[in-house]
């Protein structure tokens, strides 16, 4: 009986080796593969590193290129702005202007009339060219405006 027991402990002993071998076997070739791809991965990488070096390059020189630009566009929003207060004061004294001109029983009322035709006329006047021999003259084309004062009635 106890060479028969030894004989079984024996053979569960070879079999355990086995297994071993094959499990040992196994867990190599996983090894092998976990480094194939930690290679793969790390030349991966190096060349995801490169290219983000040069898209920051590239996005540093795109940034550079915008804020001169952006420079040479600060005094047009400057011009853009006193041109939006120069329209306000314009827009500011013409309604004076109007407010003045509605008072009634004035005598500034006709002479701001009067004032504000003569300028108007100087914004209006169309000038057409007529040529002289040598040189072209500009001819004053519109009529004589004659303005009336009126008195208000009472």
């Amino acid at each position: 009986m106890g060479s028969i027991a030894l004989m079984v402990i024996a053979i569960a002993f070879a079999v355990l080796v086995v297994f071993l071998v094959i499990v040992l076997i196994k867990a190599s070739k996983i090894m092998e593969e976990a480094n194939r791809t930690v290679k793969v991965v790390t030349s991966d990488v190096d060349l995801l590193l490169h290219q983000a070096d040069n898209l920051m390059t590239k996005a540093n020189v795109l940034l550079e290129d915008v804020n001169g630009k952006v420079a040479t566009i600060d005094p047009l929003f400057t011009a853009v702005a006193d041109l939006s207060e120069s329209i306000s004061e314009v827009n500011g004294s013409t309604r004076r202007l109007v407010s003045k001109m509605n008072r009634p029983n004035t005598a500034r009322t006709a002479t701001s009339a009067v004032l504000a035709a003569k300028t108007a006329k100087k914004f209006f006047v169309k000038k057409s060219p007529v040529k002289t021999a040598d040189k072209k003259v500009s001819k004053d084309v519109n009529t004589k405006v004659e303005i009336k004062e009126t008195k208000p009635e009472v």
